[in-house]
């Protein structure tokens, strides 16, 4: 009467696993709680980049990597929310500061996808492009003529330390979402919107609103970073909330990690920025060259990402292993 039954035992091995990462996960988190409090500046201000482009590179990936859709709309959606932060963060709390940037980018976004997530393709790439640009010539305008200067200067009691927490729970919860939503109905209608959408318009699924609702979702996350990251400059302008290398960074540190896995836009943002971060400092003028070769290099010899190259390791680790067993 002690023995286990089969599907008993399996599931028995699930939930261990689980609890295991679960434990490794909340380690992880709580191991990053700790880090300011023996850190230095710098660290604290390299760890400000990483996490800020970790929550793009994967709240990116959330839509753009389940659907396929390539997007260059994040250097509209992070300058999205660090303008909400410039106007509001002198005059309201923080955390609502943040919530009301998430907002605005969800509803710009909605709006924007309602009217162009018919396109598809290059088109779709193309207009994302061009929406940056768009949103940046309009805030130009409106700032010139409205309130008769290029630049706002923000002033908040903020320390970097301040802001590190802000980003380490935005990151949480943008992981969670795309753990949650990758083993949803949702998760599995983006993945058939990726494999082919006319096939999951047959199945019965609504791409449109699956679509429409994943690019908001996607840019309240990249929002919340930009309007969490703000308060980093004492001044903003629109050439710099709206910096078209934020939309070619955010897509090469995914495409560098891979989309296969939740983690993968992680594992190429965090060498990305340590390389960027590095470049720009020793070689500024040398910069943008050094980006467009990465991309070339990720795209030519990494289709699939790094987690993709594991992947294929661990698949022939375990055939050989089996193939010695036997």
């Amino acid at each position: 009467f002690l023995s286990v039954p089969p599907a008993c035992s399996g599931r028995s091995k699930v939930s261990i696993k689980n609890i295991n990462l679960g434990a490794l996960l909340a380690g992880g988190v709580a191991l990053l709680a700790c880090l300011p409090l023996f850190a230095s500046p710098y660290t604290v201000s390299l760890m400000l980049s990483i996490f800020s482009y970790v929550i793009m590179a994967t709240a990116w990936s959330m839509f753009s990597g389940s659907t396929r859709y390539i997007s260059l709309a994040s250097a509209a959606f992070f300058g999205i929310g660090a303008y909400m932060s410039a106007i509001y963060a002198e005059t309201l709390p923080f955390p609502l500061v943040v919530i009301i940037g998430a907002a605005v980018g969800f509803l710009i976004a909605l709006v924007v996808g309602l009217s162009t997530l018919r396109l598809s393709g290059v088109y779709f790439v193309v207009f994302t492009f061009g929406l940056s640009e768009l949103i940046r010539q309009f805030m130009i305008w409106f700032e010139i003529n409205q309130t008769r200067t290029m630049v706002r200067h923000v002033f908040l009691n903020l320390w970097p330390e301040d802001l590190y927490y802000y980003l380490l729970v935005v990151l949480v919860i943008t992981f969670a979402t795309a753990f949650a939503i990758g083993r949803s109905r949702l998760g599995l209608a983006l993945r058939t919107i990726g494999e082919d959408e006319s096939a999951a318009n047959h199945a019965g699924i609504n791409t449109m609103l699956v679509k429409v609702l994943m690019f908001a979702l996607s840019a309240a996350f990249i929002s919340a970073a930009g309007a969490i990251l703000m308060p980093r400059w004492t001044y903003i302008d629109p050439n710099i909330a709206f910096n078209p290398l934020v939309s070619f960074q955010v897509l090469i540190m995914a495409m560098l990690g891979g989309v296969s896995r939740i983690w993968g836009p992680a594992l190429g943002a965090v060498p990305l920025v340590l390389l960027f971060d590095f470049l720009s400092g020793e070689f500024p003028r040398q910069f943008s060259i050094v980006l467009g070769g990465c991309f070339i290099v990720i795209v030519y010899f990494l289709p699939h990402g790094v987690t993709g190259v594991l992947e294929n390791l661990f698949n022939k680790l375990k055939r050989r292993n089996s193939g010695e067993a036997k």
